[in-house]
């Protein structure tokens, strides 16, 4: 896997993945300052995220469960020194579908986590990764 960063001007940057997709970045002058895009670190989490949700999604379908939608909120702390790791992360999984079953949803869950979800396997390296869900019954 490859990628290229180039600095546009101030702190806003472009990645290019090789797969030739873009994405801006921008870190915050201050904190609380305005940004124009998201920060290298929240792109880390987002990636989790998308990580982890595209694992179970995956595994709910290749189980033939009735899934319609996955949302994940994360929430995120850093450490208050640098370098300002991750320390804590935790997902909270919104599943909707027709008839799936809490043990069903919990097992996907638990495969991303410990098995399939790089990202998050590579996180937890630092962080104490947390998960919760419900499930929304389809209407």
């Amino acid at each position: 896997m490859k990628a290229r960063i180039n600095w546009l001007n101030g702190n806003i940057f472009v990645g290019e993945s090789n797969s030739g997709h873009a994405v801006v970045m921008h870190a915050a002058a201050a904190p609380g300052a305005p940004t124009v895009a998201p920060s290298p670190m929240e792109y880390l989490l987002l990636g989790a995220g998308g990580c982890t949700a595209i694992d179970v999604v995956h595994i709910l379908q290749r189980g033939r469960h009735d899934i319609s939608d996955c949302e994940i909120s994360l929430e995120a702390e850093r450490a208050g020194e640098d370098p300002k790791v991750f320390t804590k992360i935790h997902y909270h999984f919104i599943v909707t579908g027709r008839n799936l079953k809490p043990d069903v949803v919990d097992r996907a869950i638990k495969l991303s986590a410990e098995k399939y979800c790089s990202a998050s396997i590579m996180l937890g390296k630092t962080a104490a990764i947390t998960h919760d869900f419900e499930i929304v019954e389809a209407s």
